[in-house]
This record gives C-alpha cells, sequence and structure tokens, in this order.
C-alpha cells in the first residue's frame, strides 16, 4: 500500500548553519521579530529562539564556526581565568606559546578557588592545551623571520676567509683552546620579542658570548644600558655584569695569561674590528684576527649557525617559566613588570651552560674554522644541523674591551 511507505525525498534534511549566519538571524530578529527573520532566513522559528537565548555564547566563537559538538570542559572556571591571562598578555605586547599555556595552567590548578572534580589529575596536555585553544578561538601565529641576505660572490668570499684560516693554522699551529669567536647580541627584557628597540635603551641589554673550538665556553658578559648599577643586588656568580662593555674577554680566558703564542679570534665584520687602533691592540696581544666577510656570519660565524638559537630558546624558556609561574608582578596600571636584572643574569648564565660542548665544538667544525688539518673532518660543513641559529642583529659595539 502507498500510504505505509517510506518516500526519502519527503524528509527534511538537517542543515548546519554558523556563528555568523546565526547572528545575522538573531539580528534581525532583534530589529523585527522572530517569525519574520524566520521567514526570510528559511530557518524554522523554533531555531531564532534558541539563538537568540545563546547570543552571548556565538559572539564567543569564530564566525566559521557551526556547531557546538564535543564534550564540555570539566574545569570552566580554570580555562576562563586563563583565557583572561592570554589575553592579558597579548595586550601588554607578550609572546605566550603552547608551553607558556601549559604551565599557567598547571600552577593555577593549585588555587583552591579553581578547584573542579578530578582536577588533581589534570596534567594540562597537549591534546588538552589543542582543546582549550579551539574552545577560545585562540590560534598559533608564526613570528616573522628575517633572513640575512646571502652576497653573490659567496663562494669565492667563503673561499678566500677558509684559505687565511688554514694559512694562519699552518702558520702557527694553534691549539683548539686558542681558536674563538665572539660576537653581541641584543636582547630585550620582553624576552620572547622579536622586535629590537633602537632608541629607548633602558628596555634592552647586550649578551656578550665567547667560546673555543675545543668546546669551552668563556663566562658570557651581560652590558645592562644604564649608568649604575643596584648597590643592593647580588649578581649570581659565573656571569660578568657590566653598565658599559670595558671588560676583557679574550685575554681572560683559561689560561691565556700563561700562554705567549698566538690565538685566533674569528669576529664579524664590524666597522671596529677592522679599525687601526683594534689591529694594533690585537697585535700586541698576540691575536690573529679572522674577519668574517659582510653578510656571512649565518654561514661562518659558529655563535650564530649553532649556538644563538639553543642559547635564545633556553633563555625564552625560562622567561616562561617565571611568567607562568605567578612570580612576575604588574605595574599599577596593568602591565607586566620587567624581570629583575639579577634575575635576567641567572637566566643567561644557566642558558649559556646548558649548551653542551660538543655542540660547540661541532659548530667551529661547521664553519670550516677548527677541522682536521688532513681533511679527514671536511664533511662537517655540509651536514644538516637542527640547531642552526637566528640571523645575526645589528647591534652597537665597542671593540677595543672584547680583545683586551
Amino acid at each position: 500500500m502507498s500510504l505505509g511507505m517510506y518516500n526519502p525525498e519527503s524528509k527534511t534534511k538537517r542543515r548546519s548553519y554558523d556563528a555568523g549566519f546565526k547572528l545575522k538571524v538573531v539580528s534581525r530578529a532583534e530589529e523585527s521579530n522572530n517569525s519574520i527573520a524566520s521567514r526570510e532566513f528559511c530557518v524554522d522559528e523554533k531555531q531564532v529562539r534558541e539563538w537568540r537565548k545563546t547570543k552571548a555564547d556565538l559572539k564567543k566563537f569564530p564566525k566559521t564556526k557551526k556547531a557546538r559538538r564535543g564534550a564540555k570542559t570539566s574545569y570552566g572556571a580554570l580555562e576562563a581565568e586563563l583565557h583572561t591571562w592570554v589575553m592579558e598578555c597579548r595586550q601588554n605586547g607578550y609572546c605566550v606559546t603552547r608551553m607558556g599555556i601549559r604551565l599557567r595552567a598547571l600552577h593555577m590548578a593549585k588555587d583552591d578557588k579553581l578547584k573542579a572534580p578530578g582536577i588533581e589529575n589534570f596534567v594540562a596536555s597537549a591534546g588538552w592545551c589543542t582543546r582549550f585553544m579551539n574552545r577560545f578561538g585562540l590560534c598559533l601565529r608564526q613570528r616573522t623571520k628575517i633572513s640575512q641576505k646571502l652576497p653573490k660572490d659567496l663562494d669565492e668570499k667563503v673561499m678566500s676567509f677558509h684559505s687565511f684560516i688554514i694559512k694562519q693554522r699552518r702558520i702557527h699551529n694553534y691549539d683548539l683552546g686558542d681558536i674563538g669567536n665572539m660576537d653581541e647580541t641584543p636582547m630585550t627584557f620582553d624576552l620572547p620579542s622579536n622586535k629590537t628597540v633602537a632608541r629607548n635603551e633602558r628596555k634592552h641589554f647586550t649578551v656578550v658570548l665567547s667560546c673555543l673550538a675545543n668546546g669551552t665556553k668563556l663566562r658570557p658578559v651581560i652590558i645592562f644600558k644604564r649608568k649604575t648599577l643596584p648597590k643592593k643586588v647580588k649578581f649570581p656568580p659565573r656571569i660578568t655584569v657590566r653598565t658599559h662593555d670595558k671588560e676583557e674577554i679574550w685575554n681572560g680566558r683559561p689560561g691565556a695569561a700563561l700562554k705567549k703564542k698566538q690565538s685566533l679570534l674569528v669576529w664579524d665584520m664590524f666597522r671596529a674590528h677592522t679599525s687601526d687602533d683594534i689591529k694594533q691592540l690585537a697585535k700586541s696581544s698576540q691575536v690573529t684576527l679572522a674577519v668574517i666577510p659582510g653578510g656571512l656570519t649565518s654561514v661562518l660565524q659558529p655563535l650564530d649557525v649553532c649556538l644563538n638559537k639553543p642559547f635564545k630558546d633556553r633563555v625564552r624558556k625560562m622567561w616562561h617559566e617565571w611568567m607562568s609561574s605567578g612570580q612576575a608582578q604588574l605595574t599599577k596600571v596593568g602591565n607586566l613588570k620587567k624581570p629583575e636584572i639579577e634575575l635576567i643574569a641567572k637566566w643567561v648564565r644557566d642558558a649559556w651552560e646548558e649548551i653542551p660542548e660538543e655542540m660547540v665544538q661541532r659548530a667551529f667544525k661547521k664553519c670550516g674554522i677548527s677541522n682536521a688539518m688532513d681533511g679527514s673532518e671536511d664533511s662537517a660543513l655540509y651536514e644538516n644541523d637542527s640547531s642552526d641559529g637566528d640571523p645575526p642583529s645589528q647591534s652597537c659595539k665597542s671593540t677595543a674591551a672584547l680583545i683586551g
């Protein structure tokens, strides 16, 4: 019998609407009434009523989000507070990473005000972080990386530099402990920032890193742009802190005072590095200068090629842990206070000490500076290294003090 037969074409097909469409319907319903909005947008009047009730929630969703599917979170209060924290950090210009969110969530889970059933088992997993970000419409944004433009005569300049290195090594027969690299890198108190402050010097500081081809890392020097250091501040050991850059670094390396033979110092082609005064000072200190050709520090400078990036990554990780632990304080107007300078010094020291000696040794070989003279280690020049450093940054440098 035809009356009892099922007609699939008679069944109304279910449709899914995104949040942007729903808000348009709600807006029209508020201007007129539910019935008119229902007819104009060809939706059921019951749906219009439901959407008007959930208008506040719909505004929180991305306009392209269609359904509110998935299990609700068990940590609503914690996530709401965490979302507020993320928004405050972004408004103040601070970088927020997934790791920072997870660390902050673990810290907040200890707050009695945010207790929830099962929160004692909360581990802030990577999966939870992804779901949290989806619930609040958050996404990751890659910071722009400005690569160093390599010169057209790249091969010729690299070959010339390597020829000079080999010639000096044959003449002086340097020990690996007498071959070094030194560079200054600017950093900001907002450590995750990729921006460089050019005029307000109090917002940034300079870190001088030096290392030897045998893997030795010299004591780091941190230079704060201020007139004097606080008298009551006690800085951690194994780091030199200055308000100026008149610090003998190279001649202060281990055993330098006992050695009478020459050493080889590799550094970039900053204008002051090639001045007559510097050349004379280097000669009197028995230091042979190997100046990296312009535009090639990302290829020939060990610190830039392999060491700066892992060093800065470690400092940023410490900054995130400090920020997420609740130790960070706010100013009177609600901005995040910059870390104390003694804490900055500790981070710099610890991050530099965490760099393994093997990584330093590999950096020199990758740049063709300390490879075996018989050519047996030349393959190191072409090895891919996952810890390649950041492109070098431009900074004001006073050079005479660096040689000593």
